[in-house]
């Protein structure tokens, strides 16, 4: 059964409001519809670009957990960043698939 997430209010009333990331668990590995090239379009620098947005949807996820769960922001953020370093370091599984350019 899929479970679909609420398009944030401030996207449903922004009219510039662009999709940059949607990210599913299916068929036993991670499958995504990823905005590349948006931020070039825009005079910025993509990997840069691409950093900062991780970075603060890392730190999205651990205000989330402390909201949700009453975990500490700081602690939770610390383990998010060691597990990827450890998981760019060493993956635990390949990257496979395709890309497929444009827009819906």
């Amino acid at each position: 059964m899929q479970r679909l997430l609420v398009i944030p209010p401030a996207a449903q009333r922004d009219r510039a409001a662009i999709q940059m990331l949607s990210t599913w668990i299916a068929e036993q590995g991670m499958h995504c519809t990823i905005n590349i090239g948006h931020f070039a379009a825009q005079g910025l620098d993509e990997s840069r670009s691409w950093g900062v947005l991780l970075a603060d949807l890392a730190r999205h996820v651990a205000s989330a957990w402390e909201a949700e769960r009453g975990a500490s922001r700081e602690g939770t953020l610390a383990s998010i960043v060691q597990a990827m370093g450890a998981e760019l370091e060493s993956p635990t599984s390949p990257i496979a698939g395709t890309f497929h350019p444009g827009h819906s």
